[in-house]
């Protein structure tokens, strides 16, 4: 019986329904500055509506926080306008954020929102959005 219900759940999706997320290690730094683990630059490629864990870790910068948040961490769309869902309050340590990437491509920017230091304006990263891998063989 156990056997069947296996086969029946396989074949019917529904073990396998979504994929497993993608995980990216990123590190909100004390020098106010974004860095992705394995990576020379702070940049993320994901695609249109893309499932994805952030695991970020928040190091207090030199300057005081706001309401136990020491970085923000806010998607930005080409025209400056905030991404639903992408506005992140960082407080310190580790912590796992699941979102799903903007369905509209394109190159979106990542900002810090918390006054965290002198350099706090540096702070920032780029997420480039590409169309998923169905929608380009679609348009073939």
């Amino acid at each position: 019986m156990t056997k069947l219900f296996l086969f029946i759940a396989l074949a019917s999706g529904l073990l396998f329904a979504q994929a497993t997320p993608r995980l990216f290690e990123i590190t909100a730094d004390h020098d106010s500055r974004y860095k992705v683990a394995g990576r020379p630059n702070p940049t993320l490629i994901l695609e249109s509506g893309e499932r994805v864990v952030l695991r970020i870790t928040a190091i207090k910068a030199k300057s005081m926080n706001r309401d136990g948040a020491i970085h923000g961490f806010v998607l930005l769309d080409k025209n400056g306008g905030k991404v639903p869902g992408w506005m992140l309050s960082l407080e310190p340590g580790t912590h796992d954020f699941d979102l799903t990437a903007p369905d509209a491509p394109g190159d979106y920017k990542v900002v810090c929102n918390v006054i965290c230091s002198q350099d706090h304006e540096t702070m920032h990263m780029t997420i480039k959005v590409l169309p998923t891998r169905s929608a380009l063989e679609t348009s073939r």
